[in-house]
């Protein structure tokens, strides 16, 4: 009586996690701290919050950092740190539900343009070309001053500007897998196209998605603080750090700690996304980073 091995995957599945973490840089577990400590902040915020955000005190209006009030208070007298804090709730709610919506809606796209070839890869990818031929600002300003300033429209906006990004990197991957040996393999064994798409070609190219997700994340940031600065953002009093720099744009010459704050907010943000993309994308791919 013959017995048959069974192949042990779930180790070589954990060994491969392992092994993928020891390639992450030191910037990139530096990027993953600083947006873990922003997303703690923003979900405990009514606990580290000194002051309700809208609570105005017109006599402390423009203090500059003190004990009371540590970065200060802006012209209505509200303290900047409390409203620093709400707002990365806004700024990172906004920017991961933007770029889910884009991954997922833009991934299919792509793939599906990517299998299926012929006329409906040409017709998805000059949709595509069409929405990329204008910048994501513009495009989400439009978008923004057509549906409404409100929370969900500038989700909608922002996600509709990074769309075609995911869907040209999700074709290029599909285009690169579908002719292999494995996918060679499923068709003659009678399995569908959409089994043969999303579990055995989707896992293969979704490192590539993720990458682009944490720099797309980073884009759809800057595009709500850009917004909300030129007043298409959340409707005041809410909290927004593209807001707070708007505020204090207005009184930089009296109060420049008005701007600074949110804005090294942003720009740390930012960076962090940008690192983690970048580490994720060099442990992928070793030799991007080699050759860069």
């Amino acid at each position: 009586m013959t017995t048959v091995s069974i192949p042990q995957v779930a180790p070589e599945k954990s060994r491969f996690a392992w092994q993928f973490l020891r390639r992450l840089n030191f910037s990139t577990w530096l990027g993953l701290a600083v947006v873990v400590a922003m997303v703690l902040c923003a979900i405990f915020a009514p606990l580290l919050a000194p002051y309700d955000p809208n609570e105005q005190n017109i006599l402390l209006n423009l203090y500059p950092p003190s004990a009371e009030n540590w970065l200060g208070t802006d012209q209505f007298g509200r303290d900047v740190l409390s409203r620093l804090l709400y707002g990365a709730r806004y700024s990172l709610t906004i920017g991961f539900c933007a770029i889910v919506i884009a991954m997922i809606i833009g991934s299919l796209l792509g793939m599906i343009a990517g299998y299926a070839g012929n006329r409906t890869d040409i017709v998805l990818m000059q949709i595509m070309d069409v929405v990329l031929a204008f910048p994501s600002l513009i495009l989400g300003l439009a978008l923004v001053a057509l549906m409404g300033a409100t929370l969900t429209n500038i989700v909608i906006a922002i996600a509709f500007t990074a769309i075609p990004a995911f869907a040209r990197i999700a074709r290029a991957g599909v285009i690169t897998q579908r002719d292999r040996e494995y996918v060679q393999a499923c068709h003659s064994m009678g399995f569908s196209n959409s089994r043969i798409l999303f579990r055995h070609i989707l896992p293969a190219i979704l490192p590539e998605i993720m990458v682009m997700a944490s720099l797309w994340m980073a884009t759809a940031v800057r595009t709500e603080a850009s917004l909300a600065f030129i007043g298409l953002g959340l409707a005041p009093p809410t909290p927004t750090w593209g807001g707070m720099v708007r505020e204090g744009f207005d009184n930089i010459l009296s109060s420049f700690h008005l701007a600074i704050f949110p804005s090294l907010a942003i720009l740390v943000l930012v960076l962090a996304l940008n690192l983690i993309g970048d580490g994720l994308r060099d442990a992928i791919d070793p030799r991007l980073k080699d050759a860069s």
